[in-house]
């Protein structure tokens, strides 16, 4: 298959800039594979599609202030960082701009805080290696200059105050190392995940640190050449006795957004046993993937060409998560991040 075959159109005031005031606010799309049709719904009403026996696993990654604005020392010209992974300590894998100036042995200083930085590498695709100087620990110095680093769709200033530290983080974050939400979870509130315990429904925690891979652009056109970059997993062994029990009882695993589906298929034996492990999802799905563990998927929509729209197409069909899509637009559904979701069954 080719990129371009998952392309649709978009008005832009669909792209949601805010998160609705409730979380638990938004609507969902469910699509049904087995029918191939879709209904209308809200999502306050996923519980009721959820089973006694089925295992509904989420992803308790934290979103941390991973964008920090600075200037180079030696000018004043201003820089931005976006933080990807730590290499080792204190030195930071970063997506830099304007990366042709920030060359190996260039000083970056942060206005009104006393840390530092200094490239220690240029690597390709705007990459740079950064070692950071702090008499204080860096999460604590991050947490305090730096910004939650929003997707470049949401077209508003966001600064360090506003709701965006609290609503781009779902309630249940609990591991810090995210540099994006998984935006499935960020429609739950206390109440529904509440009321889905208490039906009998599992509820089953992994880790999956969001990376720059779950939104780096699709840069082939043979989806055969295209490779997600690894994202740091945990799988404990109680989360994965658990998946591993709902399943030989009969339940299904509903997987809370894309990155607990890449997760837990990224940890599947080929009879569909998940194993507990602490490492790299590096597994890129497309269509034409046998999906080994997740049974339903809650999801929200995702962006046309996108890895996400693609893996989430080798889910239900390309045909149908399209046609579905087209159906979400003329319905007037919100899109991307702060937007509504889809409950694929």
């Amino acid at each position: 298959m080719r990129l371009t075959d998952f392309d649709y159109e978009l008005p832009p005031e669909l792209i949601a800039q805010q998160p609705l005031p409730e979380r638990g606010a938004s609507r969902m799309l469910v699509v049904d594979r087995t029918k191939q049709t879709w209904t209308d719904s809200e999502f306050v009403s996923l519980p009721k599609y959820l089973k006694a026996n089925d295992a509904l696993v989420l992803n308790n990654t934290r979103v941390f202030p991973a964008r920090l604005e600075g200037e180079r020392a030696a000018t004043g010209g201003a820089v931005e960082l976006l933080l990807v992974r730590e290499v080792e300590p204190n030195v930071w894998e970063a997506l830099a701009r304007p990366a042709r100036r920030l060359r190996q042995g260039t000083r970056i200083v942060f206005r009104g805080s006393e840390l530092q930085a200094e490239v220690v590498e240029s690597m390709s695709k705007g990459m740079r290696r950064i070692k950071f100087e702090s008499s204080d620990k860096l999460d604590r110095v991050f947490d305090a200059v730096g910004e939650i680093p929003l997707p470049p769709y949401i077209k508003r200033e966001t600064g360090r105050g506003g709701n965006d530290r609290d609503r781009y983080q779902t309630f249940y974050a609990s591991q810090r190392g995210a540099i994006a939400a998984p935006t499935a979870g960020l429609h739950f509130t206390a109440e529904v995940l509440g009321e889905i315990k208490a039906a009998g429904t599992r509820v089953v925690e992994i880790t999956l640190h969001v990376g720059y891979g779950t939104f780096e652009p699709v840069r082939v056109d043979e989806l055969e050449y295209h490779r997600v970059a690894p994202e740091w997993l945990s799988i404990s062994e109680a989360a994965a006795a658990a998946i591993n029990e709902t399943r030989s009882l009969g339940g299904g695993i509903v997987s809370v957004g894309t990155t607990t589906a890449r997760a837990l298929e990224s940890s599947a034996a080929p009879d569909g046993q998940v194993a507990a492990r602490a490492g790299f999802a590096d597994l890129t799905i497309v269509p034409g993937y046998g999906f080994r563990v997740v049974d339903a998927l809650l999801t929200n929509f995702h962006l046309p060409q996108s890895s996400l729209l693609i893996l989430v197409s080798a889910f239900a069909g390309r045909g149908l998560i399209l046609n579905a899509y087209r159906h979400a637009v003329a319905a007037g559904y919100r899109f991307y991040s702060y937007g509504d979701c889809m409950l694929v069954l």
